[in-house]
């Protein structure tokens, strides 16, 4: 497993030149809560497409 330096590194290698420091923390956050969620996954903190449903529906009011 890579170190976070070594994911920095790996990403600002995939980065263009231009990018702005913005650019990178956007990737560095995705990053990070892509991770977050394989995670969350491998360790069962998944919700059902059913409970997904019920919660939107309390949110919009449907």
């Amino acid at each position: 497993m890579p170190t976070a330096k070594q994911e920095v590194n790996n990403l600002l290698a995939r980065l263009p030149d231009d990018c702005s420091l913005e650019d990178v923390q956007y990737h560095l956050y995705v990053l990070q809560k892509i991770e977050r969620g394989l995670k969350d996954a491998e360790e069962g903190k998944v919700y059902t497409q059913e409970e997904v449903e019920n919660r939107m529906t309390k949110w919009l009011g449907k």
